[in-house]
């Protein structure tokens, strides 16, 4: 697939639009956590400056450098857990760079494909690294992704982390929770007051690392317009506010991407706040 913001691009893409983005993050330790086990990664890549790590709160014109955001929820005995969701941000920033570098060679990547091809990477350098440290055996995490080029946004996804999307009024979950009580709810077997309360909401069958021989990746892509807004967190967020809280944080906080990610976490937090809880809010202006 063509994307004409990569090296070499030519000049024709100055007439192209640009997008400006902008994000806010945050991320706070449980009140039953020493340490917090989430963590988050926002970068730009692919345009003259190469890699480019970004603030927690910033804005940027996309024009010649696609930007990924990405938050994951480590799981693990001692300190295992924070190790393997910072390991893992730290792989993607590492392999998604090269796709640029093969495109500067003239290879066009299938961003869906290169995106599976990554998490497998990324999963079996996680359990090479538990099985070389006994104190970190089997450390897993989830992971959710949002990769936006100039013509949309790719994602992936492992665990129960999420990806949403506010357009027009109307919260979308992009991402799906890889649990079998998720399951259940989609299905509309539970409620969402029972699904939120089940013993094994957490339960994963799909995680980044974990001793599992492979994992499956959700992986797609949706359009953005002028308007969007995204939200990745991990399931501290979930643990606090329901869908229809999310909502109204959403169509309440329009101002800035800071002010929705304060408001989501404060509320998530007073309501519950046991694990950790993380965010990127990102607005397409």
């Amino acid at each position: 697939m063509s994307n004409p913001f990569l090296p070499g691009a030519p000049k024709e893409f100055d007439m192209l639009p640009k997008h400006t983005f902008e994000w806010s993050a945050r991320s706070v330790s449980g009140s039953r956590k020493e340490i917090n086990d989430d963590s988050w990664i926002a970068f730009a890549t692919g345009g003259q400056h190469g890699t480019v790590m970004l603030a927690t709160d910033d804005e940027r014109t996309m024009v010649t450098s696609d930007l990924i955001y990405a938050v994951s929820d480590g799981m693990g005995g001692g300190n295992a857990g924070n190790v393997a969701s910072a390991l893992i941000l730290e792989y993607l920033s590492e392999h998604i760079p090269e796709t640029f570098r093969a495109a500067a060679a003239g290879f066009y990547p299938d961003y869906l494909a290169r995106l599976e091809d990554i998490i497998t990477k990324i999963h079996h350098a996680i359990n090479e690294k538990g099985e070389a440290d006994e104190n970190r055996k089997g450390m897993a995490a989830t992971l959710t992704l949002a990769w936006f080029t100039p013509d949309n946004m790719y994602f992936a996804h492992v665990g129960d982390s999420r990806l949403y999307r506010y357009r027009d009024g109307e919260l979308q979950q992009l991402s799906q929770d890889h649990t079998f009580v998720w399951k259940q709810f989609q299905r509309g077997e539970i409620s969402e007051l029972q699904f939120r309360n089940h013993p094994r909401r957490s339960a994963l069958y799909n995680v980044m690392g974990g001793g599992h021989f492979s994992t499956t990746p959700q992986v797609d892509v949706v359009d953005y317009k002028p308007g969007d807004r995204f939200m990745l967190c991990s399931d501290g967020i979930v643990d606090g506010l329901g869908q229809k809280s999310i909502a109204g944080e959403f169509s309440e906080n329009l101002d800035s991407t800071s002010s929705l990610a304060d408001a989501c976490i404060s509320r998530a937090i007073e309501n519950d706040g046991t694990d950790d809880t993380t965010l990127i809010t990102i607005c397409v202006k």
